[in-house]
Protein backbone atom coordinates (compact mmCIF):
# COMPACT_ATOMS: atom_id res chain seq x y z
CA UNK A 1 0.00 0.00 0.00
CA UNK A 2 1.31 3.34 -0.81
CA UNK A 3 0.98 6.03 1.77
CA UNK A 4 2.20 9.84 1.52
CA UNK A 5 1.68 12.30 4.22
CA UNK A 6 1.85 16.19 4.12
CA UNK A 7 2.32 18.70 6.39
CA UNK A 8 -0.29 21.34 6.16
CA UNK A 9 2.42 24.01 7.62
CA UNK A 10 4.29 23.14 4.49
CA UNK A 11 4.57 25.50 1.61
CA UNK A 12 4.52 22.63 -0.67
CA UNK A 13 1.63 20.49 0.86
CA UNK A 14 -0.92 20.99 -2.09
CA UNK A 15 2.31 20.30 -4.64
CA UNK A 16 2.80 17.09 -2.76
CA UNK A 17 -1.20 16.11 -2.61
CA UNK A 18 -0.94 16.26 -6.68
CA UNK A 19 1.99 14.71 -7.02
CA UNK A 20 0.93 11.75 -4.86
CA UNK A 21 -2.83 11.78 -6.88
CA UNK A 22 -0.85 11.59 -9.69
CA UNK A 23 1.47 8.54 -9.14
CA UNK A 24 -1.73 7.01 -7.52
CA UNK A 25 -3.94 7.90 -10.41
CA UNK A 26 -1.66 5.43 -13.05
CA UNK A 27 -4.11 5.88 -15.69
CA UNK A 28 -4.55 9.00 -15.71
CA UNK A 29 -8.36 8.66 -15.45
CA UNK A 30 -10.66 11.40 -14.49
CA UNK A 31 -11.67 10.91 -10.82
CA UNK A 32 -15.04 11.22 -9.25
CA UNK A 33 -14.90 12.80 -6.21
CA UNK A 34 -16.35 12.11 -2.61
CA UNK A 35 -16.28 14.35 0.36
CA UNK A 36 -17.29 12.76 3.28
CA UNK A 37 -18.32 14.68 6.36
CA UNK A 38 -21.21 17.16 8.34
CA UNK A 39 -21.54 21.00 8.31
CA UNK A 40 -23.13 20.21 11.74
CA UNK A 41 -19.67 19.50 13.39
CA UNK A 42 -16.68 21.68 12.73
CA UNK A 43 -14.10 19.10 12.72
CA UNK A 44 -15.60 17.08 10.68
CA UNK A 45 -16.86 19.86 7.71
CA UNK A 46 -13.15 19.08 5.70
CA UNK A 47 -14.85 16.86 3.22
CA UNK A 48 -17.91 19.51 2.06
CA UNK A 49 -15.76 22.19 2.74
CA UNK A 50 -13.03 20.53 -0.37
CA UNK A 51 -16.45 19.81 -2.29
CA UNK A 52 -17.81 23.29 -2.07
CA UNK A 53 -14.23 24.68 -2.92
CA UNK A 54 -13.89 22.36 -5.49
CA UNK A 55 -17.25 23.05 -7.02
CA UNK A 56 -16.47 27.24 -6.71
CA UNK A 57 -13.02 26.29 -9.67
CA UNK A 58 -16.08 24.86 -11.62
CA UNK A 59 -14.46 21.76 -11.64
CA UNK A 60 -16.04 19.66 -14.51
CA UNK A 61 -15.44 15.91 -12.38
CA UNK A 62 -18.44 14.23 -10.83
CA UNK A 63 -18.51 15.67 -6.70
CA UNK A 64 -20.28 14.50 -4.22
CA UNK A 65 -20.56 16.42 -0.95
CA UNK A 66 -20.57 19.75 -0.39
CA UNK A 67 -21.53 22.21 2.50
CA UNK A 68 -25.01 23.13 0.56
CA UNK A 69 -25.56 18.98 0.16
CA UNK A 70 -23.23 16.96 2.26
CA UNK A 71 -22.21 13.16 2.45
CA UNK A 72 -22.65 12.25 6.04
CA UNK A 73 -22.41 9.16 7.87
CA UNK A 74 -26.01 7.60 7.03
CA UNK A 75 -25.25 8.35 3.11
CA UNK A 76 -22.02 6.74 2.53
CA UNK A 77 -23.36 3.50 1.67
CA UNK A 78 -26.20 4.73 -0.68
CA UNK A 79 -22.95 7.40 -2.22
CA UNK A 80 -21.21 4.43 -2.74
CA UNK A 81 -23.80 2.24 -4.74
CA UNK A 82 -24.34 5.32 -6.60
CA UNK A 83 -20.89 5.39 -7.61
CA UNK A 84 -21.13 2.07 -7.76
CA UNK A 85 -23.46 1.92 -10.48
CA UNK A 86 -23.12 5.34 -12.04
CA UNK A 87 -19.42 5.95 -12.49
CA UNK A 88 -18.07 1.93 -13.21
CA UNK A 89 -15.11 2.73 -15.24
CA UNK A 90 -13.69 5.91 -12.86
CA UNK A 91 -11.79 5.87 -9.82
CA UNK A 92 -12.92 7.59 -6.03
CA UNK A 93 -11.19 9.47 -4.48
CA UNK A 94 -13.03 9.88 -0.91
CA UNK A 95 -12.28 12.65 1.15
CA UNK A 96 -12.58 12.86 4.74
CA UNK A 97 -11.20 14.20 8.60
CA UNK A 98 -9.86 11.99 10.85
CA UNK A 99 -8.63 11.85 13.93
CA UNK A 100 -4.98 10.54 15.69
CA UNK A 101 -2.43 10.89 17.35
CA UNK A 102 -1.64 14.82 18.80
CA UNK A 103 1.60 14.83 16.77
CA UNK A 104 -0.35 13.93 13.46
CA UNK A 105 -2.74 17.30 13.85
CA UNK A 106 -2.50 18.60 10.52
CA UNK A 107 -1.48 15.72 8.51
CA UNK A 108 -2.79 14.95 5.18
CA UNK A 109 -2.47 11.40 3.78
CA UNK A 110 -3.05 10.07 0.56
CA UNK A 111 -3.79 6.54 -0.04
CA UNK A 112 -4.06 3.97 -2.62
CA UNK A 113 -7.15 2.19 -1.03
CA UNK A 114 -10.46 3.35 -0.48
CA UNK A 115 -11.49 4.89 3.62
CA UNK A 116 -13.62 3.73 6.21
CA UNK A 117 -15.26 6.85 6.98
CA UNK A 118 -16.59 7.00 10.62
CA UNK A 119 -13.85 4.75 12.63
CA UNK A 120 -12.77 7.84 14.66
CA UNK A 121 -15.80 7.90 15.94
CA UNK A 122 -16.52 3.88 16.61
CA UNK A 123 -19.09 3.54 13.01
CA UNK A 124 -18.79 0.78 11.30
CA UNK A 125 -19.49 1.49 8.08
CA UNK A 126 -18.60 0.34 4.22
CA UNK A 127 -15.13 1.40 2.62
CA UNK A 128 -15.50 3.97 -0.08
CA UNK A 129 -13.46 5.08 -2.90
CA UNK A 130 -10.15 3.59 -4.82
CA UNK A 131 -7.94 6.54 -3.44
CA UNK A 132 -8.27 8.34 -0.10
CA UNK A 133 -7.47 11.39 1.67
CA UNK A 134 -7.18 12.14 4.75
CA UNK A 135 -6.71 14.82 6.73
CA UNK A 136 -6.03 14.30 11.17
CA UNK A 137 -7.71 17.08 12.40
CA UNK A 138 -7.93 16.40 16.30
CA UNK A 139 -6.36 14.15 18.64
CA UNK A 140 -7.92 10.70 19.20
CA UNK A 141 -9.23 9.77 22.76
CA UNK A 142 -12.07 8.27 24.47
CA UNK A 143 -14.55 11.18 23.48
CA UNK A 144 -13.63 12.19 19.78
CA UNK A 145 -17.40 13.68 19.51
CA UNK A 146 -16.82 16.48 21.50
CA UNK A 147 -13.07 16.65 20.57
CA UNK A 148 -14.32 17.19 16.87
CA UNK A 149 -16.74 20.37 18.14
CA UNK A 150 -13.51 21.63 19.71
CA UNK A 151 -11.75 22.11 16.22
CA UNK A 152 -10.16 24.68 14.91
CA UNK A 153 -11.79 26.35 12.08
CA UNK A 154 -8.79 27.92 10.87
CA UNK A 155 -7.00 24.31 10.59
CA UNK A 156 -10.14 22.33 8.68
CA UNK A 157 -10.36 25.76 6.74
CA UNK A 158 -6.60 25.65 5.49
CA UNK A 159 -6.38 21.50 5.27
CA UNK A 160 -9.89 22.58 2.84
CA UNK A 161 -7.98 24.42 0.56
CA UNK A 162 -4.52 22.30 0.32
CA UNK A 163 -6.56 19.63 -0.40
CA UNK A 164 -8.30 21.21 -3.32
CA UNK A 165 -5.84 23.14 -4.67
CA UNK A 166 -3.62 19.41 -4.93
CA UNK A 167 -6.80 18.09 -6.70
CA UNK A 168 -6.76 21.10 -8.91
CA UNK A 169 -3.24 21.02 -9.95
CA UNK A 170 -3.61 16.95 -10.45
CA UNK A 171 -6.55 17.63 -12.79
CA UNK A 172 -4.36 20.31 -14.95
CA UNK A 173 -2.04 17.15 -15.12
CA UNK A 174 -4.58 14.62 -16.51
CA UNK A 175 -5.54 16.90 -18.99
CA UNK A 176 -2.31 18.34 -19.89
CA UNK A 177 -1.18 14.46 -20.50
CA UNK A 178 -4.53 13.12 -21.78
CA UNK A 179 -4.21 16.14 -24.65
CA UNK A 180 -0.16 15.16 -25.27
CA UNK A 181 -1.20 11.50 -25.81
CA UNK A 182 -4.22 12.55 -28.28
CA UNK A 183 -1.81 14.78 -30.13
CA UNK A 184 0.64 11.55 -30.85
CA UNK A 185 -2.38 9.86 -31.81
CA UNK A 186 -4.16 12.18 -34.08
CA UNK A 187 -0.95 14.71 -35.17
CA UNK A 188 -1.57 18.89 -34.57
Amino acid sequence: MENYSFNIYNNYCSNGICAALDTLNKNKVNPVFICIGSDLVLGDSLGPLVGTFLKDKNIPNYIYGTLKAPITAKEVNYAGELIENTHQNSICIAIDAAVGEAGDIGLIRVVDKGLKPGLGVNKNLNQIGDISIIAVVAEKSLRNESLLNLTRLNLVYKMAKEISNGIEKHLKNITTYNDQQNEKLYGA
